[in-house]
């Protein structure tokens, strides 16, 4: 893990997008498209705000969750409605978004179909994570019913999660596909989430899941 410290949030913003910008690019120099990974929750909105309007080949990236609640896009607390208010617009609105959800009554009936569209986009080019204060990443959740099936070197692209306390149902990528990304990053902020992932260095996975992508994360902190 590297872990990159920042003076304030706004700072975080501007260096992250650009350097996820600077990463994508480098991928299409060389490839026909590049995939980036993203995080729902408020703490990449920043970083999403400044992504959006940089100058790059967006019609050739295709854009996908690591998680996302089962709820249709429109509701408040979708994820890719978040994406497309603050990332998918100005020259960004030119990716494809690649789902993590469709009008099914749970993630099992949908993640065969879900998982044809996602396999030609890996492996991951760039991928952006967050982190919750329990140390989960993506839906990784330490008490989640799949999290082993998740952590499993073997495990499928996709899997649906259940956690107590998670008010909806879930679909996560799995930890071997985040963690097979070119580029891997992670954001937080606030005290209690760098000592999170400082202590999460020193747990096994199945406590602190986020530590199964840290070996290869650049971690990026803003207070």
């Amino acid at each position: 893990m590297t872990l990159i410290e920042y003076a304030d949030r706004d700072m975080m913003a501007i260096d992250l997008a650009n350097r996820l910008a600077g990463e994508l690019n480098g991928i299409l120099m060389h490839e026909e498209r590049a995939t980036l990974v993203v995080p729902g929750g408020t703490t990449p909105g920043p970083v999403f705000d400044v992504l959006c309007d940089v100058e790059l080949d967006w019609d050739r990236v295709d854009v996908l969750l690591s998680d996302e609640r089962w709820l249709p896009e429109d509701h408040p607390r979708s994820n890719t409605r978040l994406l497309r208010e603050r990332l998918l617009k100005d020259r960004a609105a030119a990716a494809r978004l690649v789902p993590l959800y469709m009008p099914k009554g749970s993630p099992e009936e949908a993640i065969s179909t879900l998982e044809k569209e996602l396999r030609p986009c890996l492996p991951i080019s760039v991928a952006l994570l967050g982190m919750g204060g329990d140390m989960h990443t993506a839906s990784l959740f330490p008490r989640g019913d799949n999290l082993r099936l998740a952590l499993d070197s073997h495990a499928p692209l996709l899997l649906p999660m259940r956690a107590e306390g998670l008010d909806e149902q879930r679909i996560t990528l799995s930890a071997r596909v985040l963690k097979e990304a070119i580029n891997l990053h992670i954001v937080i902020t606030g005290e209690d989430k760098k000592e999170a992932v400082l202590r999460a260095a020193d747990l096994p996975p199945e406590e602190a899941p986020v530590k199964a992508v840290l070996g290869n994360a650049t971690v990026h902190w803003a207070s």
